[in-house]
């Protein structure tokens, strides 16, 4: 296979294996053959088929991204900004959320708008939640990226008739129907012979799921090998809904199904027994999950723009839970989820020192990786894939340069990502997209929301328009 060398590179985010974490290296190479990482650090010797200048360049892991929908959330923008139900304490789940949707024809725009801004933000690993559509597969691997399809699936919708109560339509044959073809859809996963597919289990979230359908999918998950996500702890109504229904929290519930462990992924995870808004007795949460050894997929942004946040993302990994980070909503952007973990978790625990930088870097590249349970990707060593990242700390938005990471997470953001690699293929050169046209995808996207503003009305449970549920941030002038 060819080598290529990244030679001379200003800073390394290398891992070292004595330490069990990233370390800075300075002044040296990095080099892969074909997909995989064959020198870490110090000068590579060995014969180079291409070279890379890494001079004034930063080179470190390939971001690993837990949780994200790719064929829905980016066309909510400008819609869903400041949208959250007042009655159903903030969450903008059950009354808005299913009034702007993508139609069939806006789904591959909505999806390759997000792989763009994904890879642009140094991402080299998505988890891709989303509802099975015509042409996943074969639009995502046109993108470059290192995949995991989550076909979700469930056995309810809700909906809300009146904006402060949330109510569940229930079809369990549908759900299990619906289960069986996500099977077989992995299945078509696993028989590519890319080698950057693998796939995921995922019933959609626990309020709309019933406990055979949950375990069933647990069970599929051990058999085929994979990870299993699903959400929960997400909003204080659905704890309140769990609650009402089992007398348990959440995690408590799902502990009860036995379908928590090492290859579980809770999506979201707020709201715990120790969260202030759900007036609960301690039952310990958080002592389950380090104890089952469970993940949490933490995504700050979406629920920071309502008000609602983790008590402290800080905390949850001086407990000892594993935690990974995902991108819920646009703009996916994981450089600005990082910075929005680290400030947001210091403002709730109104402690400067609640984390450091490092914990949120570390949840990013190693954490995620070991919630889909893998060390081979999420960290730069000799063996590993060559998911690379390269930025450019010359940046004006990188100076004056003390401390890279924190210039790029605070600062700079993906401005100063200039090369992405996955799995040895430049998927990103001089900050652009090679692997699919981002302008061309936006604009389709944009005439998906147009198509999609009308049909408000006719979703809404008291019949209100677009532009009364989400009014422009100013009238239109004559």
């Amino acid at each position: 296979m060819p080598i290529t060398l990244i030679a001379n590179a200003s800073w390394i985010v290398a891992y070292d294996a004595k330490a069990k974490g990233h370390v800075y290296l300075r002044d040296g190479d990095v080099a892969y053959d074909g997909n995989r990482i064959v020198h870490v650090g110090g000068s590579y010797k060995g014969k180079a088929d291409a070279t890379i200048d890494g001079r004034g360049k930063m080179v470190m892991p390939g971001l690993v991204n837990i949780h994200s929908h790719p064929s829905s959330e980016a066309m909510t923008k400008g819609w869903n900004d400041e949208l959250g139900s007042p009655k159903m304490y903030g969450t903008a789940l059950y009354e808005f959320m299913p009034l702007f949707r993508c139609d069939a024809e806006g789904i591959k725009s909505c999806a390759q708008v997000t792989y763009s801004e994904l890879l642009m933000s140094g991402v080299t690993t998505l988890v891709d939640m989303s509802v099975a559509w015509d042409g996943w597969l074969e639009t995502f691997k046109a993108s470059g990226l290192r995949g995991v399809f989550s076909p979700m699936y469930r056995s309810a919708r809700w909906y809300t008739d009146n904006g402060h109560l949330a109510k569940y339509e229930w079809d369990a044959k549908a759900g299990e129907a619906a289960m069986a073809a996500a099977m077989k859809l992995l299945d078509q996963v696993a028989a590519d012979d890319s080698g950057r597919l693998s796939g995921m289990v995922s019933p959609s979230q626990i309020d709309t799921c019933t406990p055979e359908l949950i375990q069933a999918s647990y069970a599929e998950a051990e058999a085929r090998k994979v990870p299993f996500q699903i959400h929960a702890a997400q909003s204080v109504v659905e704890f309140h809904e769990i609650t009402r229904r089992h007398g348990m929290t959440p995690v408590e519930w799902l502990e009860s199904l036995d379908v928590l462990g090492p290859f579980s992924i809770i999506g979201h995870g707020i709201f715990l027994d120790h969260h202030s808004s759900v007036k609960w007795p301690a039952t310990d949460d958080l002592g389950c999950l380090v104890e089952t050894g469970t993940n949490v997929a933490h995504c700050p942004i979406v629920f920071q723009r309502r008000g609602i946040a983790m008590q402290s993302f800080g905390q949850y990994v001086a407990a000892g839970v594993n935690v990974g980070i995902g991108t819920d909503t646009y703009p996916h952007h994981m450089l600005e989820e990082l910075r929005a973990v680290c400030i947001g978790s210091r403002m709730m625990a109104e402690d400067v020192y609640d984390l450091r930088t490092s914990d949120a870097f570390n949840a990013a590249t190693l954490g995620s990786a070991k919630a889909l349970g893998r060390d081979d990707i999420g960290r730069l060593a000799k063996g590993a894939k060559a998911d690379i990242v390269i930025v450019d700390v010359m940046h004006p938005m990188m100076r004056p340069l003390r401390d890279p990471i924190r210039s790029l997470i605070y600062a700079a953001g993906e401005r100063a990502v200039t090369t992405v690699i996955v799995d040895g293929v430049t998927v990103v050169d001089n900050g652009k997209v090679l692997t699919m046209d981002y302008a061309a995808a936006a604009a389709e996207l944009e005439e998906a929301q147009r198509r999609a503003e009308p049909k408000v009305k006719g979703l809404d449970w008291a019949g209100r328009d677009h532009l009364e549920i989400s009014p422009l941030t100013f009238p239109s002038g004559r």
